[in-house]
């Protein structure tokens, strides 16, 4: 691609499609968090500038809306990707070893795409039956010219399957750390209740989410690669890894019952439709998901105007 040409999105022949704006990838949510925050510069800005923590379902499920819509957007996936960088525009300073980090350095914007490409293969691998190598050196295409989107420097990105797993392996075992920012992501122990839960009793969310914590950091612990467990510090063994499997199974053939629409994501099921030709608008996340009224004009932030939310 010339410096002039317009980036190419990915199109419904895609495994990108098929896996990224899946529910089950919910799922790597935790994974995807932690794995992004362990780079230093990354783990130093959402430390020192993110609200994320005051508000983590919101966060999470708004997020979704303008990520998966650089994937699903079609001839708007450009616009949307170039909206994304801009939230990042922002975030840099001096984190509290002396260290500069900006958030679109291009590593560290690099590492935090990475993450979604491997949650891609996780997605496919571990909830929706497996994947093979041929799918993985598919998708590992596609999400360079999925990063294309962005206009960021490709100096960063790998330019083999191979290579990429030699910079990710590189990256586990040399550059990662653990830190604050992944620290919390991974205490949910008392995280709120969902939003959209408003009718499940307060005294029966508090006794479930000590459960669901424990299970969802075990799930994340199972994807996790073994540099990171020793990094952090848990332990996996085989029994582990067996009832893992296990429980991936269960969603895949669960998930089997669910019609293919449903599946997705509101943006992604969007995409699905408009390339079926049905009339369907950009889906823009619910007012329920909005930032605090006084954070809405913050640029860091996605938060479109109430009027354009249906």
């Amino acid at each position: 691609m010339t410096q002039h040409e317009e980036p190419v999105p990915l199109g419904p022949d895609s495994l990108t499609w098929k896996y990224f704006g899946d529910w089950r990838g919910l799922l790597i949510g935790l994974w995807a968090g932690s794995m992004q925050n362990m780079h230093p510069e990354l783990g130093a800005g959402v430390d020192e500038h993110s609200q994320f923590f005051r508000e983590r379902w919101q966060r999470l499920f708004r997020s979704l809306y303008p990520i998966g819509g650089v994937v699903y957007d079609g001839p708007k996936a450009h616009q949307t990707a170039l909206q994304v960088r801009g939230y990042h525009d922002n975030i840099k300073g001096v984190d509290s070893r002396g260290r500069r980090y900006h958030a679109l350095n291009p590593d560290t914007y690099y590492w935090a795409h990475s993450t979604f490409f491997m949650s891609t293969i996780l997605i496919a691998d571990n909830f929706m039956g497996g994947i093979s190598e041929a799918g993985k050196r598919q998708l590992f295409t596609e999400h360079v010219q999925w990063y294309r989107m962005y206009e960021m420097s490709m100096r960063p990105v790998p330019e083999t399957w191979e290579d990429f797993q030699v910079y990710w392996k590189h990256m586990c075992a040399e550059v990662l750390e653990d830190n604050k920012a992944t620290r919390d992501v991974l205490e949910i122990s008392d995280i709120a209740k969902p939003p959209f839960l408003p009718w499940l009793p307060d005294f029966v969310w508090n006794r479930l989410r000590i459960l669901i914590a424990k299970n969802f950091v075990w799930v994340t612990v199972g994807m996790y690669d073994q540099e990171i467990r020793d990094l952090l510090g848990y332990r996996w063994t085989e029994r582990d890894a067996r009832r893992h499997h296990r429980f991936g199974r269960m969603i895949h053939h669960m998930f089997k019952l669910v019609p293919h629409d449903r599946r997705y994501h509101p943006r992604a099921r969007a995409g699905w439709r408009r390339v079926r030709g049905e009339s369907t608008p950009l889906v823009e996340t619910p007012a329920r998901n909005l930032p605090p009224a006084a954070e809405r004009g913050n640029p860091s932030h996605y938060s479109p105007p109430l009027e354009e939310i249906t």
